[in-house]
């Protein structure tokens, strides 16, 4: 692929600058998407259907990142002195991150700034060349940040490759430095085993089934209103969002019933608080979702197979759904949500962790020591207390998944140290006290040393009793 060849000469330039020099560009890159933004929002709503407001705050948020990962990669990357220790006295040791290479990004269509910016800033602050192939169904946002790169640096650090699932494929097999995914877990593990044939690394974020957690002591007002805006906002086509809520069962017919209420008042469209569904395959997966969940004895509280009304899906509440229905265990992608009932939080949790996805979750509790060990004991990449998504506007914290989910982390320290490789480097600063890193080394060397060793290591060993010992 000629983009790979073209970025892994332009690595070689950006890897040369200086820290201070690569945020320079960075900082200039971000200055020209904010300045028109505007129009980057109506690239994006043409392409995916989002309203005009959704999508500036997509931007705005991609943009907190950028500017975090180009104003902290010096101070999370660069060289820094270790202790040496004992037996490496003489040696001088420190820990620097040096680029990769080239990193090819795989974006999806549901958040096409957002997400593979998470991916495209911190590998570009990391100091490799990144090749990005945006999702078929909006090349034309990739183009568009691929223009706004060329207009603010030129070099051609940053290109842009269209296309279906072919132009990943050959992505992924032309010899790029690391590749990060955002998709299916299906489509991730086909990735991962093209990737394994030549050891290339790869981080996946493979989306989620999302679960929020409503305690009995939960202001239940804020608690239905992030339940809306987590479970029908971008029309339920968040990986992070909410797709079940558990909720104890002596606040439960409350909850429902604020969470009706909402949802009976929202009415999608192009100006309306979500717009259409970008993929038309999408409602397919949403109708059958809500159909086996119908099915398995699942109560409808507001919509149901009426509201799927392409390209549009209605907000669609249900409630006590058994478990193994295909709505509770895969990842729907649609404005629904289910509610349950559990008789107490340690049920919630459990409930919450059966998923094979592990991405996020949120607790709503009155009590918040007791909703942070809750969250402790969830099986995600996040968790937000009181709220829906907290995280994903602080550019600090990691992002990424367990299980189904994935593995790696974007954003964060962590997201820049994911696209750079840790270089150990020792150095000869003074004569050994005790030589034992040699062939002719001295046995009375090696005794004083073993010496000192167990004097350091060994003292206060309690060896097991011996009844200890038999049993």
């Amino acid at each position: 692929m000629q983009a790979v060849l073209k970025a892994r000469q332009a690595a070689v330039w950006w890897a040369g600058l200086e820290f201070r020099e690569r945020r320079a560009h960075l900082l200039n890159w971000k200055r020209v998407i904010a300045a028109r933004s505007d129009e980057l929002a109506a690239v994006i709503h043409e392409e995916t259907g989002k309203p005009i407001g959704d999508a500036l705050l997509e931007i705005m948020l991609a943009v907190e990142h950028l500017d975090w990962a180009a104003r902290n990669a010096s101070r999370v990357l660069r060289r820094r002195r270790v202790r040496s220790g004992l037996l490496a006295a003489d040696q001088g040791a420190a820990l620097e991150y040096r680029p990769l290479g080239v990193i090819g990004v795989i974006g999806p269509w549901n958040y096409p700034v957002y997400t593979p910016l998470g991916s495209v800033s911190y590998a570009l602050a990391a100091g490799n060349a990144v090749v990005f192939k945006p999702s078929e169904h909006t090349p034309r946002t990739g183009e568009w940040l691929a223009s706004a790169w060329r207009d603010a640096v030129g070099h051609p650090v940053l290109q842009v490759v269209t296309g279906d699932g072919a132009a990943g494929a050959a992505l992924v097999e032309a010899g790029v430095d690391k590749i990060a995914f955002t998709g299916s877990a299906a489509t991730g593990r086909t990735v991962m085993a093209a990737c394994a044939r030549s050891l290339t690394p790869v981080v996946i974020e493979g989306g989620g089934k999302d679960a929020m957690i409503v305690a009995a002591d939960a202001d239940l007002d804020a608690a239905a209103k992030a339940a809306a805006f987590g479970g029908f906002g971008n029309a339920g086509q968040t990986c992070a969002g909410v797709e079940r809520v558990y909720v104890e069962r002596s606040v439960y017919p409350d909850f429902l019933a604020r969470l009706a209420a909402i949802a009976e008042n929202i009415q999608p469209g192009d100006d309306g608080p979500y717009g259409r569904m970008t993929v038309p395959a999408q409602v397919d997966i949403v109708r059958g979702h809500v159909d086996d969940a119908l099915a398995r004895g699942g109560k409808k509280v507001v919509g149901g197979p009426e509201s799927i009304k392409p390209p549009y899906v209605f907000p669609v509440v249900l409630a006590e759904v058994p478990e193994d229905s295909s709505a509770m265990t895969d990842e729907t992608f649609g404005p629904t949500v289910v509610v349950n009932p559990v008789d107490s939080l340690d049920e919630a949790v459990s409930l919450a962790n059966s998923s094979r996805y592990g991405l996020a979750a949120s607790i709503f509790s009155a009590d918040r020591p007791r909703a942070l060990t809750i969250a402790r004991r969830l099986r995600t990449g996040a968790a937000s207390i009181n709220s829906v998504l907290g995280f994903a506007g602080v550019p600090a914290l990691p992002f990424g998944g367990v299980g189904d989910s994935g593995f790696g982390r974007v954003h964060g320290a962590d997201g820049l140290r994911e696209f750079s490789r840790p270089q150990s480097v020792t150095w000869r600063r003074l004569k050994a006290p005790m030589d034992v890193m040699s062939l002719s080394r001295d046995p009375a060397v090696l005794d004083r040393a073993v010496r000192i060793f167990k004097m350091r290591h060994a003292r206060g060993a309690m060896p097991r009793s011996q009844d200890h010992r038999d049993a």
